[in-house]
């Protein structure tokens, strides 16, 4: 099996582990961000993670909490095929000869090109799967958008579609390559260099599982700590309105988060986020190094 092929394989299963134990905390985050800013005088549709969880299952039952999984689930394989595979091409392109271990520096160039390309994948990704999760967050609010009802991802792609053409399933692309490219730039930086200093030098192949399980949680964490503002900016637009919008922009969108929330309206299910970053990404790095190291 030639080496990218090793790497789509064990990328796919590093995402499906990634998913399976992420994606409930993903969808209280993106209800935390998505609620509408309260009125003078009244209280938040959900006051924190664990309303939100306890009002997601009261209306929708634990099934409420992988809504929209189906989206991410049906291209898991290809985001972290691209992801790992890209990440390992920019490895062979950056090492100074075969074979040679990289610096934490050279793995921060590759994540940020790994970043690049799963841009293009995640963005319509992601739009159909936020605007499934948001939907009872965005009930008690005036928006148009929560005139429709989607019943599942193809609804919500075949109403992106009529309403905003291809083009509307690429709203968002800007803050979603501002995520992805420091992101992945930081999170496979910090694995590197975690990696290493629990080897003690370059050569990690002979960390145990649980070294492996604790630098990919930290890694994923710092992924959300780096970028945690833009994901917000992205997820608000994504589930803006094709018709009326709120926004113009991305800077549009963050002067009026700031205006109306302050900076706390750019952390927004934050706790939900790092909840979810550590066990999803400990279980990711740990799935695609024990599947690549079978592999060969």
């Amino acid at each position: 099996m030639g080496e990218v092929a090793k790497d789509l394989t064990a990328g796919t299963v590093g995402g499906a582990a990634q998913l399976i134990v992420g994606h409930p905390f993903d969808t209280i985050k993106v209800k935390l961000q998505s609620q509408p800013a309260p009125l003078p005088g009244q209280a938040p549709k959900f006051a924190g993670a664990v309303d939100a969880v306890k009002q997601t299952l009261a209306a929708e039952g634990p099934r409420g909490l992988y809504k929209g999984m189906g989206a991410p689930l049906a291209t898991v394989a290809a985001f972290n095929a691209v992801l790992f595979s890209v990440r390992g091409q920019m490895e062979t392109l950056l090492r100074s000869q075969p074979g040679a271990p990289l610096t934490v520096n050279q793995q921060v160039a590759a994540g940020a090109g790994a970043g690049v390309a799963v841009s293009f994948l995640a963005c319509p990704t992601e739009l159909i799967k936020c605007r499934l999760q948001a939907q009872s967050a965005l009930a008690s609010s005036d928006s148009a958008v929560v005139a429709v009802k989607y019943g599942g991802p193809m609804d919500v792609a075949r109403d992106v579609l009529k309403s905003g053409g291809m083009r509307g399933l690429f709203k968002g692309l800007v803050p979603t390559m501002a995520r992805e490219i420091p992101g992945n730039a930081a999170m496979f930086g910090v694995y590197e260099l975690l990696k290493q200093s629990f080897a003690g030098g370059h050569d990690t192949s002979q960390l145990g599982r649980g070294s492996l399980i604790v630098a990919g949680g930290l890694a994923g964490a710092s992924f959300w700590v780096s970028v945690y503002p833009t994901d917000v900016i992205k997820s608000v637009i994504q589930v803006d309105d094709y018709k009326n919008p709120k926004f113009s922009g991305s800077i549009d969108a963050l002067r009026k988060i700031l205006a109306s929330e302050g900076i706390k309206g750019l952390y927004k299910g934050f706790g939900p986020a790092m909840g979810r970053s550590v066990p999803a990404n400990a279980a990711c790095f740990l799935a695609y190094e024990v599947t690549r190291s079978s592999l060969g």
